[in-house]
């Protein structure tokens, strides 16, 4: 994928890890589900952050959760990812942690032609991301290679 901003520099995976993990921050911080916080902002707002992302991520990121907030419009939700079942959860992940998986569904999915951000676009528009963000199942903490074939056959 090329950087729109940087025409020098290659947009890279670490990139596409910044942007799950800071979908999933904003999300958590507004009780929104992930795909909200995606479908809020514009493909090509997407690109430009992707272009961005190896600066933003050296950010604090409290700040640039604000900033996203503010400058997209983001409101607040009813969705609480911490409401779970403390007999079946002991831990929930965090939102690194869920960036990464996020991050391996979107590369170990890209379709021939999809850059990086058609696919950000497309996986967490599935509804798989129910289920993965479903803590009180074990899907998000299955290996990548079984989210992965869960995805391509429609579900776990």
């Amino acid at each position: 994928m090329t950087n729109r901003i940087f025409p020098d520099e290659e947009i890279t995976e670490n990139d596409l890890y910044f942007l799950c993990y800071m979908v999933e921050r904003v999300a958590r911080k507004l009780h929104q589900k992930n795909k909200y916080v995606v479908n809020q902002i514009s493909k090509e707002e997407w690109e430009r952050l992707i272009s961005l992302a190896n600066v933003l991520h050296c950010e604090n990121p409290v700040k640039t959760e604000t900033e996203w907030i503010e400058e997209y419009g983001l409101e607040r939700g009813e969705f609480d990812i911490a409401n779970v079942d403390m007999e079946l959860v002991d831990e929930i992940p965090s939102a690194t942690q869920m960036g990464k998986v996020y991050m391996r569904l979107i590369l170990s999915t890209l379709q021939p032609g999809e850059d990086y951000i058609d696919g950000m676009i497309r996986v967490y528009n599935d509804d798989i991301c129910e289920v993965i963000d479903n803590y009180n199942s074990s899907a998000y903490y299955e290996p990548s290679y079984v989210i992965t074939r869960a995805y391509n056959h429609g579900g776990f």
